[in-house]
């Protein structure tokens, strides 16, 4: 779906095997009449076995490791460095166990860091139209799209952060919510620097498609700066008119593509186009 509108982780660790040593004790020899001599060990004595003190195991080093002043020196970090630090600290409304909120995590091992990072924490609002047949816009890969969207910003949010504490920010009340228009989407940016200029922003966004291991929708942004999202997606866009306004009621008009929920819409097995009638079939036969 494309955009109709902008808007205002080697440390080798060393193993040590702990090896038992026996010690066969045999004193030299026996008398001839099989008797102890003198000196001779007795024969409830002659192994025994000592194992060395186990080796303690060394702690593996700290991913941020802090030098003399107590921070870890992110002078001349490149902007990947940066980013993928960002992103392990990171916690969107879909992976925060705790709430809704949007939480950069103090995490041991992971600063502080020395120079502090500036992230944007962006809300926006999508607003999605379903194309008309006058519309000649394509996708990347040649499709004509099923909707349009429009992109209005809500909120930012500028941190300061070097993961010595936690910081939150609170998405605004529309972010997600149960009773917005099913026309209706919201996207999470958080980015690395300065906010997101219109041409950064993402042109085209799947809708039902990709998804990550917390179920949550890939958008493609066109800017490396880019550290997390998350899409909050419009619930029944095939609704929806031009406009971004529903026309309808979602139960009663089905998804681009989705199949139908009566697989067999008569009496007749296996398929209305050839078909017999089941009863016919399972009768007993007339004496």
């Amino acid at each position: 779906m494309p955009r109709r509108i902008s808007g205002s982780k080697n440390s080798v660790v060393p193993v040590v095997a702990a090896v038992a040593v026996t010690v066969l004790l045999t004193g030299g020899c026996s008398s001839a009449h099989g008797t102890a001599l003198p000196g001779d060990p007795s024969e409830s004595a002659t192994e025994w076995s000592e194992s060395p003190s186990p080796l303690p195991t060394p702690s593996p080093s700290p991913p941020y490791p802090t030098g003399a002043s107590g921070c870890h020196d992110n002078t001349g970090w490149s902007a990947e460095q940066t980013k993928d630090w960002v992103r392990l600290l990171m916690d969107t409304p879909k992976e925060n166990y705790q709430g809704d909120e949007v939480t950069l995590l103090s995490v041991p091992g992971y600063g502080p860091l020395c120079r502090k990072i500036t992230v944007q924490v962006e809300f926006w609002k999508l607003v999605y139209g379903v194309a008309t047949v006058t519309d000649n816009d394509r996708l990347s890969d040649g499709r004509r799209a099923d909707y349009y969207f429009d992109i209005r910003h809500v909120k930012r949010v500028e941190l300061r952060v070097d993961g010595s504490v936690d910081r939150t920010v609170l998405p605004p009340a529309s972010f997600d919510a149960k009773d917005r228009s099913p026309c209706e989407g919201a996207l999470l940016s958080i980015t690395v620097g300065k906010p997101l200029k219109s041409k950064e922003l993402p042109k085209e966004v799947d809708v039902g498609g990709r998804e990550d291991s917390w179920g949550r929708a890939t958008v493609d942004f066109r800017s490396e700066r880019v550290a997390d999202h998350e899409l909050s997606e419009p619930s029944a866009p095939q609704v929806c008119s031009p406009e971004g306004k529903p026309t309808a009621d979602p139960a009663d008009v089905p998804a681009p593509g989705s199949q139908p929920t009566d697989l067999y819409p008569t009496d007749l097995l296996p398929t209305p186009d050839y078909s017999f009638d089941i009863d016919d079939v399972l009768r007993s036969p007339s004496p």
